[in-house]
């Protein structure tokens, strides 16, 4: 369906990731399906971290390993059978199944992989920032931010050129290729944030300036409306109303 006669173009799709694996790194795409469930296959498996099951955040992520984004997942097209239809490549460049008992033993005593067919986020299944933001962001703390630090599934290029400007959509509908999707509410960010993707240096400079400047939030989740594709050169249209 074409929706760009009931809305305003307020950007275009110039990125595209999804995380089979939660906190590894992210699989870039030029085209993904969005379920109601978030991006197809995003993630599906976290690792659990030993004696902390019945906490609150279980899950072994960046904070506890800063390398862990140098671990590579991928879904295996067409699917194998009798296995997972995810594999992971490691820093050392072996690839496992996810569910291999292996590759949980080399990420640390007791830790073992869990899949959750709905997604296991933090919050909404879609994540989205501008290239507007992230370069403000930087401006702020001096430095040129890799896009990956804020593990976005769908980056857009927007047209205002004011700094932030998807904090303006929250409470609206963008539609962008096939589907839509509901801004929710701007992203809370936390310390995973602070480290680099390539290099997994920490600058505390950055959290702090996002806490101070945007009352701790930069970019914006958000729930699918209207399950379809989109690619990336996609123009993101603002509905007339949510």
């Amino acid at each position: 369906m074409d929706w760009s006669r009931n809305g305003r173009n307020v950007g275009r799709v110039v990125g595209l990731w999804r995380y089979p694996v939660k906190s590894m790194g992210g699989e870039k795409l030029a085209e993904a399906e969005v379920t109601w469930h978030g991006l197809a296959g995003d993630r599906r498996w976290a690792f659990i971290r030993d004696g902390v099951v019945q906490s609150g955040f279980p899950w072994l992520t960046l904070r506890e390993r800063g390398d862990m984004s140098h671990y590579r997942p991928s879904l295996v097209e067409p699917a194998r059978p009798d296995k997972s239809p995810t594999v992971v490549r490691t820093p050392s460049g072996v690839t496992f199944d996810v569910s291999d008992p292996a590759l949980g033993a080399e990420l640390g005593p007791g830790v073992r992989v869990i899949k959750q067919d709905r997604g296991v986020f933090d919050t909404f299944p879609l994540a989205l920032i501008t290239t507007q933001t992230i370069a403000r962001l930087g401006a702020l703390v001096g430095a040129q931010l890799e896009v990956q630090r804020f593990r976005p599934n769908i980056l857009v290029e927007a047209t205002a050129e004011a700094a932030f400007p998807e904090d303006a959509w929250v409470g609206c509908v963008l539609s962008i290729g096939g589907m839509r999707m509901r801004v929710d509410k701007r992203d809370g960010r936390c310390a995973v944030v602070t480290i680099d993707p390539a290099t997994t240096e920490r600058n505390p400079a950055i959290l702090r300036t996002i806490v101070e400047d945007r009352q701790g939030c930069l970019g914006v989740y958000g729930s699918t409306v209207e399950p379809g594709r989109l690619a990336v050169d996609d123009s993101v249209i603002l509905d007339s109303s949510p």
